[in-house]
């Protein structure tokens, strides 16, 4: 893994082309005040990486200890703190490079959790096709036989079923940026990414690209 960034959603907007004539929508990420709190290093710790925060926040919302630690980095407390990790041996950077880290037309993977939709039954949850919808059915939209009755005799493992929705970890690989706005401290990216407005964000260098 590669240094990233850690960002908020601000919300969608679209972008004009003049020369494809076309409109691109793309998500606002606000990127701006990472701060490298601390670097480990194989000889301490036994491994290489950068622990990276985000998002100020009051002195009273955090405890003593963690208190310490911003201090001692000089940096205000933070809301958000991530680990980037390195290769052993790889060069680690002492100071986060901020917008510098990614340049227009560069493709990115953006991590975050998904919205919560509650508890859903299985045609939202999973897309289940449904059942009969004609007079004296009794099973429109509910989820159908779940396991055999004699053989197994028994419900298998990861049987789709209602529950709670969404809120879950999820990664958007391969968009493309299409702004870096340093004035503002956002960067644009083409697309959605997970998560609703002023939820964290993780964007890093593509993997697949």
């Amino acid at each position: 893994m590669s240094l990233g960034l850690i960002g908020k959603k601000l919300g969608m907007t679209r972008i004009f082309d003049k020369e494809a004539g076309s409109s691109i929508p793309v998500t606002v990420i606000d990127v701006s005040g990472n701060t490298i709190l601390q670097t480990k290093t194989p000889e301490n710790d036994g491994y290489s990486a950068v622990q990276v925060g985000f998002d100020d926040q009051k002195e009273f919302r955090v405890n003593k200890p963690d208190l310490a630690r911003f201090k001692k980095a000089g940096s205000t407390p933070k809301r958000r703190v991530l680990e980037f990790r390195f290769e052993n041996g790889a060069e680690v950077p002492t100071e986060h490079p901020g917008l510098a880290l990614f340049e227009a037309g560069q493709f990115v993977d953006v991590i975050g959790n998904t919205i919560g939709r509650g508890f859903q039954g299985v045609y939202k949850r999973h897309g289940f096709g449904g059942l009969k919808a004609s007079h004296g059915h009794m099973m429109h939209r509910r989820t159908g036989a779940i396991g055999a009755g004699s053989t197994p005799g028994r419900v298998w493992k990861n049987q789709q079923m209602p529950g709670h929705m969404g809120t879950t970890k999820s990664t958007v690989q391969n968009l493309k940026v299409i702004a870096v706005r340093e004035e503002d401290g956002v960067i644009l990216v083409s697309g959605s990414v997970p998560g609703a407005k002023g939820a964290y964000l993780t964007v890093r260098a593509a993997k697949k690209k």
